[in-house]
């Protein structure tokens, strides 16, 4: 018989499946997020989505285990964050950490709160925004950020993006070191794709002078809100109870978190069995929605039970992965996407 040592337990890795909420700070990047929860779940498998720059705070979600397989799922999710952008400077990467230079192209203190929000009001909508040239973005294999930091300014295509609330939260008006100075205070529900620091330079080029970003906070991508979302803080509190894994794993959402706008399907212990094997399977839904959805399996056996819908499932099942729904008015047919590992 084999005996661990205590050094060889600590290191031991967990195989564990769920989402966390990470409210992550200002000061380090998303993978140095990630790899401190990591160590602290000792998560065996574990990946983030929506990345966040070291300047930006706010929701970070953390997959684990199976949850992996579905993190692009939340790239195409909406986003929501709250800036404030300082006016009257420019900065060469658009936010706090670039080199500002002052730009006098008007009043200041004449900037009111009806003309931001006339101005923002412009962009709201289908709008065309060129990516900033200290971006992740790649020309030749390598990093517009790069290019940046050699003095070289490419040619970059301007994408359309969708703006789809842009609401004016507050027009600020101070004084830093002896000179008056105006921040507007921003939240925004946006597209993938969205540089917000750009949306600021944009807006404040409206407003007839310069901005920069001082403050970044994403509180929401899709249906997954920062209000439910857990602090480095709050997760070592938990890591330091008389049960950590418990306490930590508590705070876990399942796999399907991630997947909540999908419609869903439900089975029986027979049709579960089958498509956990691959097999398409043919259904009575003749109302059913074409598309991606969840599939959830029955864990006892009951007779033939599908139904396509938004609600929670009052029986005893188990989420099981993602399928695709053909349709055609008569009947469906369902095909396995994209699988997790369960024991029916």
């Amino acid at each position: 018989m084999v005996v661990a040592t205590v050094a060889e337990t600590k290191k031991q890795k967990r195989a564990l499946s769920g989402v966390l909420l990470f409210d992550k700070s200002t000061g380090f990047s998303s993978n140095q997020a990630l790899q401190i929860v990591k160590r602290l779940y000792r998560a065996e498998k574990t990946g983030h989505t929506g990345t966040l720059d070291p300047l930006a705070s706010g929701l970070l979600p953390l997959m684990f285990g199976e949850a992996t397989k579905f993190a692009a799922d939340l790239i195409d999710a909406s986003k929501t964050y709250r800036t404030k952008v300082r006016l009257g400077f420019s900065s060469n990467t658009g936010d706090a950490e670039g080199e500002l230079t002052k730009v006098s192209t008007r009043a200041l203190e004449s900037i009111t709160l009806d003309e931001v929000k006339q101005v923002c009001a412009q962009f709201v909508g289908e709008i065309q925004q060129t990516p900033p040239m200290f971006s992740a973005l790649k020309k030749d294999g390598k990093p517009l950020y790069e290019y940046a930091r050699e003095g070289i300014e490419l040619d970059r295509p301007a994408r359309t993006l969708l703006i789809h609330q842009l609401d004016v939260m507050k027009v600020e008006h101070n004084t830093i070191h002896g000179e008056g100075s105006c921040t507007i205070e921003l939240e925004v529900n946006c597209s993938k794709g969205t540089y917000v620091r750009t949306l600021g330079e944009d807006i404040a080029k409206a407003l007839g002078t310069a901005g920069y970003l001082t403050e970044l906070r994403r509180t929401a991508i899709g249906d997954l809100k920062v209000e439910r979302a857990y602090t480095l803080d709050a997760l070592k509190v938990l890591g330091e109870s008389e049960t950590p894994f418990d306490a930590l794993d508590a705070v876990l959402f399942p796999v399907d978190a991630l997947l909540g706008s999908l419609g869903k399907v439900e089975l029986n212990n027979e049709f579960a069995r089958r498509f956990s094997h691959g097999q398409r399977l043919p259904l009575s839904l003749v109302d059913a929605k074409p598309g991606r959805v969840r599939v959830y399996g029955e864990t006892s056996a009951q007779d033939v039970n599908t139904e396509v819908s938004n609600t929670a499932f009052k029986g005893n099942s188990r989420f099981m992965g993602t399928g695709i729904l053909e349709t055609d008015g008569k009947g469906a047919l369902l095909r396995p996407d994209r699988l997790i590992q369960v024991n029916l």
